[in-house]
């Protein structure tokens, strides 16, 4: 039964509502645990001196690097804001619409990487880099007039949920969904460079370390290969429905 649902795409209202439920339930798990701040910035700390000693800790750098750009901090903040759920929203959209028989294995991706990332937040809370006291500045709040420490928006979602990074792990799914699926050239390039984007983005805000988003990669490659066991290639269902045996006729 759930391996049959997970096989066909639905209609585009029924998918919505699908998500909208997933999504919903992700918020709620996401948030349930209490804020253990001395474990989170333990995890941080861990976080950051595994970086140091495989010589990859540059988000200062390149937090400064990009904060010299006039006008750039701002529009790392709105596309913080905006590009993990319109562009992914999009990007399963349009495969829904032009690439029916994809959209199974690409949906449930999404859905099992983001199961694997509840656990990963419920079992290893980290706060972010705008959070850690390590002098990073809080992009999104400073330039894009959000501020996501405030109580409102600490209400909706849990800030010491970093790990892994879903903004760049949904991203990955967008940018090797177009890169396989795109017919035109200009939007697989586009596919191809978009995790990169947005790896500058979560990083240039102060929301995520590279750790991060590494294990952002890891849920979603994890998620792929549950998808691939769950769903059904194309070809297999449209034999299991060639061999279902017709109804006789009324004579």
């Amino acid at each position: 039964m759930v391996r049959t649902w997970f096989s066909r795409p639905h209609s585009g209202l029924h998918e919505l509502g699908a998500l909208a439920v997933l999504y919903a339930l992700y918020e709620v798990v996401r948030g349930a645990p209490g804020e253990n701040v001395h474990e989170a910035m333990r995890h941080t700390a861990e976080i950051v001196s595994l970086e140091q000693g495989a010589g990859v800790y540059v988000e200062h750098g390149v937090q400064h690097a990009l904060e010299a750009v006039p006008g750039l901090p701002t529009l790392l903040g709105l596309a913080y804001l905006s590009l993990h759920f319109a562009g992914t929203t999009a990007v399963l959209v349009w495969v829904h619409r032009r690439h029916p028989d994809r959209f199974p294995l690409v949906r449930t991706t999404i859905v099992a990487a983001t199961a694997l990332a509840l656990v990963g937040y419920v079992l290893y809370p980290a706060a972010p880099p705008r959070l850690a006291g390590l002098g990073f500045a809080d992009t999104v709040s400073a330039s894009a007039g959000v501020n996501l420490s405030s109580d409102a928006l600490g209400a909706l979602y849990n800030p010491f949920a970093a790990v892994p990074s879903l903004h760049f792990g949904y991203a990955l799914v967008v940018g090797v969904t177009l890169v396989a699926l795109a017919s035109r050239r200009i939007v697989r390039v586009a596919g191809a460079v978009y995790p990169l984007a947005m790896l500058v983005v979560i990083v240039g805000t102060g929301n995520h370390f590279l750790f991060d988003a590494a294990l952002g990669a890891v849920a979603v490659a994890v998620g792929w290969l549950v998808a691939i066991l769950l769903v059904r290639a194309p070809e297999a269902r449209n034999a299991r429905r060639l061999e279902r045996p017709r109804e006789p006729c009324a004579s």
